[in-house]
């Protein structure tokens, strides 16, 4: 393979109901990074049946250009159509590399589309940069249960593809796309195997701890699931979210969709608030981003103080209580 004849750095948006969804501009922040080693063009790709409406939303983030494709058989998200679609864009222009959020979308086409060009993928990373010796990504993501760290690098083909997990990079303004290139596909109906007759929407919005400014998490230190109400309590009184330790969720305390960590969702909240969590390294590396970071735990030694900001020793099933009478005190006063 000759890979000097594949250019550029893409980064897929992806988008829902005209939205687009934060990932892809995650993305294109860490995209913008390994573009500035790399010195490749960076693109930003959005494909639906109407592209056009998108692109405001996506040209302030730090692209070169934006590649914003219309296609009538992507007006819903199909695995065939955005399969062929991706898999003929990838062969016309022979991107270096491709960077995917790995959401229930990205995680169903991404492999898909790799196996067709007989290529490598990196699922569910969680950092990149660029391999010193030969240039290529370094892709890193958890191996064994999120025991130990992998760095992978698909140095025998093109493109490089990964899966990059929501929330591990922060979105960032930058410079204004320079180049909005426009297209027309489609895909031939006969590659539908599939038809969307119906398309229904929760009235309830699914949970999504990834997107909460202030997180109150529990660990092993909550002693049982019914003790979660507690957390709970805290978290309505602060307009915040419930979190969790692995140790918790493996425990069968709270549902998996509340763990943070490596094999949980990586958060960037406001202020998270970690109650009876020791602070094991796949922890912290879930919530270090934090911008304010509590920890309340009666080992004095435990981990997790060494990464926050304000550090209780002391039992939580007092610590709690007393904040929530503190809070409550304190909006009383207002």
């Amino acid at each position: 393979m000759d890979k000097g004849s594949y250019k550029g750095i893409w980064v897929y948006i992806e988008q829902e109901q005209g939205i687009v969804q934060h990932v892809g501009l995650e993305l294109l922040h860490a995209a913008r990074e390994l573009a500035q080693v790399t010195k490749e063009k960076l693109t930003a790709l959005i494909i639906a049946d109407d592209a056009s409406p998108l692109v405001e939303q996506v040209e302030c983030y730090g692209a070169d250009e934006i590649l914003a494709v219309d296609c009538p058989a992507c007006d819903h998200y199909s695995t065939d159509a955005y399969t062929e679609l991706m898999y003929s864009l990838l062969c016309e222009y022979k991107p270096s590399t491709v960077l995917i959020g790995a959401t229930e979308n990205g995680r169903d086409f991404a492999p898909r589309v790799a196996c067709r060009l007989k290529t490598g993928l990196t699922a569910d990373c969680t950092a990149l940069g660029i391999d010193e010796e030969n240039g290529d990504v370094a892709w890193t993501r958890p191996a064994f249960g999120g025991n130990l760290m992998a760095t992978i690098l698909c140095s025998n083909t093109r493109p490089q593809i990964g899966t990059v997990r929501p929330g591990v990079f922060r979105a960032q303004r930058g410079a204004k796309a320079g180049a909005v290139q426009r297209l027309v596909r489609n895909v031939e109906q006969e590659k539908l195997r599939t038809q969307l007759r119906e398309l229904v929407y929760r009235e309830d919005s699914p949970f999504n701890i990834g997107e909460a400014d202030i997180i109150v998490s529990g660990g092993r230190g909550m002693k049982g699931p019914e003790n979660f109400a507690l957390l709970q309590r805290l978290a309505d009184q602060l307009g915040g979210v419930v979190g969790a330790s692995r140790a918790a969720v493996d425990s069968g305390w709270i549902d998996s969709s509340h763990q943070v960590g490596q094999t949980g969702s990586t958060v960037h909240p406001k202020l998270y608030i970690a109650c009876g969590i020791s602070g094991a390294i796949q922890h912290l590396a879930g919530m270090s981003g934090s911008d304010q970071i509590v920890a309340i735990n009666v080992d004095p030694d435990a981990p997790i103080f060494k990464a926050a900001h304000y550090g209780i020793v002391g039992d939580l099933f007092e610590v709690v209580p007393a904040l929530m009478e503190e809070l409550k005190a304190a909006s009383a006063d207002l």
